[in-house]
């Protein structure tokens, strides 16, 4: 049995066209997940080893060092 990749595409487009609460529960699951990944990201996790060293050599031996202790 070989499944077509036309098939599955259109099971999918097909059932999200027809969906009404389902496309706003989308969009909340969307824009959370911009609100996670991006905004979180750049305020709450700064890159500390571009900030702290500034050669990759500096970076490299702090990631040794933290491992081996």
């Amino acid at each position: 049995m070989r499944i077509n990749l036309k098939n599955i595409f259109q099971f999918y487009y097909l059932g999200f066209r027809s969906m009404t609460v389902g496309k706003r529960l989308w969009l909340i699951i969307i824009l959370k997940l911009i609100v996670m990944f991006l905004i979180l990201k750049i305020f709450f996790f700064p890159n500390f080893l571009k900030t702290n060293f500034k050669t990759d050599k500096d970076r490299s031996n702090y990631v040794i060092e933290q491992l081996t202790k």
